[in-house]
């Protein structure tokens, strides 16, 4: 989004900020940009653990998210411009369902390795930490053990991040047709408002990542109001998440027979009635309905990317995918209000963690009405 442009009086027309100055931007450039982002925010942590800098931490972890938007903002077009637009939408499907592999793969090394090993969590046969027992100097020297073991899997996800830099760095990227003259920003601007299946794309994808995190952060509380214990409740969340990563590959598959907009509507209805039989069902069964979301949401953020970038023009696509990646936002302003209705404890009679999926099940009805007005709108 950050493209200066400048007017050539002569022909009357904009240019972009690199046509002006002899270079151009390209999706390798982005994605190595994103690497580059991503393995100096891991690498920052060497420092911070030496440090012990809490706002140290926060700015490595800053620098590091500043890559992974880089490269999701880039990949994902660059994804859906390799081959025909008629199988963009499942080719970004196939490829987003590796994300899950790597989720599973953190909550397994921080569950299995990380958070065993840390001293400061150590307890007593009562069952009670000690750490605010001992003594200052021991204190200090569990900060140092432990903010290593905190340390040492985001240096070593650096050296994989590196490793990636350089292969892609030499290797040579397949041309697309994505390599096209920049327009002016307004000019894009204007052209994505005026298309219908993009706009309402953004405010779908808004949606979509507002009920992900709202699913899967509160499956724990969830849990808890029936009595499960926050390990035990844990094990819920890591199964949702599998359900996900399996279920991604099922709806990629069924993509290849059935359109990917009825898909979206099908799967959002799914999701709805799980969502409805979490709020309505108090017990094991509700939990289970919680948990049966995650299969449903599995196909919901590429094939809402891809649906709204579809027929979006080449030169507009990188901007396209930058407000989509934006879309993100909704992840920030629903939670909490679910968390505040939550606090309520009980609602009429009902568990109010209960009542509170209500906002998720608003989500995903947002997301059938998107996948079937997309649906209504390419069959005409």
């Amino acid at each position: 989004m950050l493209l200066h442009l400048f007017y050539d009086g002569k022909n009357k027309s904009h240019k972009s900020f690199g046509e002006a100055y002899g270079f151009s931007f390209s999706y390798k450039s982005g994605i190595l940009l994103g690497l580059a982002l991503y393995a100096i925010g891991a690498f920052l942590f060497i420092p911070a653990a030496s440090m012990q800098n809490f706002l140290f931490f926060c700015l490595s972890l800053y620098i590091l998210t500043f890559g992974l938007a880089f490269l999701e903002t880039t990949a994902n077009p660059f994804i859906l411009s390799l081959g025909s637009k008629e199988t963009s939408t499942r080719r970004l499907n196939l490829a987003q369902a590796f994300n899950p592999m790597g989720s599973l793969s953190g909550m397994a090394v921080a569950s299995l390795v990380v958070l065993p090993s840390l001293w400061s969590d150590r307890r007593n046969e009562a069952g009670e930490t000690i750490f605010h027992t001992l003594s200052e100097a021991e204190k200090a020297d569990i900060r140092v053990h432990d903010l290593a073991e905190i340390r040492d899997p985001y240096v070593m996800l650096g050296v994989v991040v590196l490793v990636m830099f350089i292969i892609i760095a030499i290797k040579k990227m397949p041309q697309t047709s994505a390599n096209v003259q920049q327009d002016s920003a307004s000019a894009t601007l204007k052209r994505l408002w005026n298309n219908t299946i993009y706009r309402e794309g953004v405010v779908a994808q808004i949606f979509y990542v507002a009920a992900q995190i709202m699913v899967w952060t509160f499956i724990i509380q969830y849990a808890d109001n029936l009595g499960i214990n926050k390990a035990t409740a844990q094990n819920y969340n890591i199964f949702a998440m599998s359900m996900f990563l399996c279920s991604r590959f099922i709806s990629t598959f069924l993509m290849k027979f059935v359109n990917s907009r009825m898909l979206l509507t099908i799967f959002g209805i799914g999701a709805m009635l799980c969502t409805a039989g979490a709020i309505l069902i108090v017990g094991m069964p509700g939990l289970y309905c919680l948990v049966g979301i995650s299969a449903f949401m599995s196909l919901m953020f590429p094939t809402i990317y891809g649906i709204a970038l579809e027929n979006v023009d080449s030169q507009d696509t990188s901007l396209g995918a930058a407000f989509l990646v934006m879309a993100i936002v909704g992840g920030a302003l629903m939670p909490p209000m679910q968390g505040t209705i939550i606090d309520m404890g009980v609602i009429y009679g009902h568990p109010a963690v209960n009542v509170s999926f209500v906002l998720p099940l608003i989500c995903f009805f947002v997301i059938s009405i998107y996948g079937i007005r997309s649906y209504m709108k390419t069959a005409k």
